[in-house]
């Protein structure tokens, strides 16, 4: 058997995630399905995280293991000549047979745009938060800087983890034109942590809060505390750091 690893990118607008579900358009399913097409066997992929539905991919991480008397040259053009066009296998490349995706990964690396302009060029619409009102963006750099630490993100997700600790070695804002652009690399996010992060971002940039709370949000460990979760749509996985 051998150990392939694949990068990937995709647009996530139209699926239910990365992850296999039962009837569901999932980046995960139609992977499966296409190389089951193309090798006449049944193949399980397991990717570096699980992104939710609607959120995109520049550098999703992947491995599959499978006996293929293709190329990789060849597997890779069979795979992006069948699978939708908003999904893109941008390497193929046999690796070392204990290389794991998932378990390897040392950190990742997501990114939030958010359009602040009165309006927006239709081709973004499906790439960004499109914000209408001014935001106040020193504070939300300032606020930014805050979640660069060890600790535990409870608030900062819907789901109830037995270990909810996070190591965050990066977290800034940056203005670039009418975009906001949010990146952040931790060692692991806990589920829509990242989005409601930008959430609470977002409530410093309307003036409801103030970059101290974010110390305080973090201390009490409640979700009710913290911004609301930010839509889907404007958030990437760039890359995985192994």
């Amino acid at each position: 058997m051998q150990n392939y690893k694949l990068i990937i990118s995709y647009d996530g607008t139209d699926y239910h995630g990365w992850q296999r579900q039962p009837k569901k358009r999932s980046i995960q399913g139609i992977l499966e399905e296409t190389l089951n097409k193309i090798t006449q066997k049944k193949i399980t992929i397991i990717g570096a995280g699980r992104t939710d539905a609607g959120v995109h991919a520049q550098g999703q991480v992947a491995t599959f293991k499978a006996i293929i008397s293709l190329s990789e040259e060849e597997l890779l053009q069979a795979l992006n000549s069948l699978i939708p066009g908003d999904i893109k296998v941008i390497s193929l490349e046999k690796t070392e047979a204990n290389f794991h995706a998932r378990k390897m990964a040392k950190s990742k690396i997501y990114q939030y745009r958010i359009f602040n302009s009165s309006d927006i060029p239709p081709f973004l619409h499906r790439y960004v938060l499109y914000w209408r009102s001014p935001l106040k963006v020193e504070m939300m750099k300032k606020a930014a800087l805050l979640f660069v630490r060890e600790a535990d993100f409870t608030a900062f997700s819907s789901n109830r983890f037995l270990n909810p600790v996070r190591k965050v070695t990066s977290s800034r804002i940056e203005k670039k034109g009418r975009e906001i652009i949010y990146t952040i690399e931790a060692n692991g996010f806990l589920r829509y942590m990242v989005r409601t992060i930008v959430g609470t971002l977002l409530e410093v940039g309307k003036g409801k809060l103030n970059p101290e709370n974010i110390e305080e949000i973090l201390k009490k460990k409640r979700r009710s505390q913290a911004g609301p979760t930010a839509p889907a749509k404007g958030l990437c996985l760039l890359k995985v750091i192994y």
